[in-house]
């Protein structure tokens, strides 16, 4: 059963890491990341790493992704503004 498990969170880690790769929209690739950031806690919490995975959850699934998303918002915005001119 654990063999099991290990191997459908790996199989999930590697999916979630694909997608991440193959997703060209940086805002979607920032979403994709949060994926891979849960899929990592999962296989994190079945190894019995419960503070690896808590770790995880907060910066791979929450912090990372929301100030990726916070950069991706400021670019586009200072794009559009170049792009009206003065």
């Amino acid at each position: 059963m654990d063999d099991a498990l290990v191997l459908i969170s790996l199989l999930a880690v590697a999916a979630s890491a694909t997608a991440a790769v193959l997703v060209r929209d940086p805002a979607r690739q920032a979403l994709m990341l949060s994926v891979l950031g849960l899929a990592l806690a999962v296989l994190f919490t079945v190894l019995q790493a419960p503070d690896v995975a808590l770790s995880q959850l907060a910066v791979g699934s929450a912090l990372t992704p929301l100030l990726i998303m916070l950069s991706v918002r400021k670019v586009r915005r200072r794009g559009r503004r170049e792009e009206e001119g003065p």
